[in-house]
């Protein structure tokens, strides 16, 4: 996961906030030759449907066209977190304690990458997930990627 710098975040953030959206999170992922992709993550307490996609899109194009921080070409794409929803912040990874969770690392912490388990929260910047019983510890600056993993 490429997480946009705290500048773009925050004028993401004040564009869909004030439209009473929850900014879940901002990824931008560099496609090569074809520029970069801007992907925006929305919710709201009564979910979100195309409609919301499209209003956020257009608030933060317009946005993001007078602002101007990104100085390659791009893609917009706005979307709900859905039901593996991505972890960004500190906050996502105290709310949503006591729920399954996949982590990729950007490098490996104790011979491992990849670590699935239940959230356990944070403690000094670390998140702690719980795997077949052992609390691993992981520094939150070293997350790549990590999500809800759905149980049905």
């Amino acid at each position: 996961m490429a997480v946009a710098s705290e500048k773009l975040i925050e004028i993401v953030r004040g564009a869909v906030e004030p439209l009473g959206y929850e900014l879940v999170g901002v990824e931008f992922l560099s496609q090569g030759r074809g520029g970069s992709l801007l992907r925006i993550y929305i919710d709201h307490e009564n979910g979100i449907g195309v409609e919301d996609c499209a209003k956020v899109s257009h608030q933060v194009s317009g946005v993001l066209d007078v602002e101007d921080p990104i100085q390659e070409n791009y893609s917009l794409e706005v979307s709900s977190p859905g039901l593996d929803r991505p972890l960004f912040f500190e906050k996502d990874y105290v709310r949503f304690t006591g729920h399954r969770v996949a982590v990729r690392l950007r490098t490996k912490l104790h011979d491992r990458r990849r670590y699935e388990g239940v959230l356990m929260g944070m403690r000094e910047g670390n998140v702690l997930v719980l795997m077949d019983g052992e609390e691993a510890s992981l520094p939150l600056d070293l997350i790549d990627k990590a999500r809800l993993v759905p149980e049905f």
